[in-house]
């Protein structure tokens, strides 16, 4: 449960991004296709927006559906506010995790120094955050089509101990991600929309609390 919390983080980062795409079909290799994502990342230091998410659990019928809101903030991490069915907030830092009741409580706390996937999965997600990336090859296999409406990358792990956990992501948009799909190893799967994000120059004051 407290590995698919991160990874729920890490994939939100992902389709945080604001991305530009080359108006023209391609067919790239993984490294020509990051660098074209490279190229036309936004470069933007605050990232919000609202997201949905369906998740479906291995050996129940019905899925599973939340929704809230998101702040990506480079160099500082995510806050993931999930508004329904119950509020909760979820807290990624460059070496922690946090995950937070409705009342402010702490439920759970983790430092990725403590454990090797969340160590692989810290360095993906912050190196999409920073732009680097190039980098994702090194923990990912990556394929991707690049078009003139839209673009989208699959990404499989290459750390068998993050295999364990993470079979694949897919990614979709044009602009900015406008969905992500994560299936987990054993059966279980999400799908998260990403709804009206927006790219701000800095954090809102009353969003800086939340990141101390």
């Amino acid at each position: 449960m407290r590995i698919t919390l991160w990874l729920r983080a890490a994939v939100l980062a992902l389709g945080a991004l604001a991305l530009q795409l080359p108006a023209h079909a391609a067919e790239p290799t993984a490294q020509e296709l990051l660098a074209q994502v490279r190229q036309q990342v936004k470069d933007a230091p605050v990232v919000r927006g609202g997201f949905e998410q369906l998740k479906t659990v291995k050996g129940f019928k019905q899925p599973l559906r939340s929704s809230g809101d998101f702040i990506v903030a480079r160099g500082k991490g995510i806050v993931w506010h999930v508004l329904k069915p119950f509020e909760s907030t979820l807290v990624v830092r460059p070496d922690s995790l946090q995950s937070r009741g409705s009342a402010g409580k702490l439920t759970t706390q983790m430092r990725a120094q403590d454990e090797p996937v969340l160590r692989t999965v810290n360095a993906m997600l912050f190196a999409v955050m920073s732009a680097n990336l190039a980098d994702l090859a090194q923990h990912f296999e990556v394929t991707g089509q690049v078009a003139a409406k839209g673009w989208s990358l699959h990404l499989v792990p290459r750390d068998p101990t993050l295999a364990q956990w993470l079979a694949a992501v897919d990614l979709q948009g044009n602009q900015f991600v406008q969905e992500v799909k994560l299936q987990e190893a054993r059966g279980d799967a999400s799908v998260i929309r990403i709804l009206a994000p927006v790219a701000e120059n800095a954090l809102r004051p009353q969003d800086a609390a939340q990141f101390e």
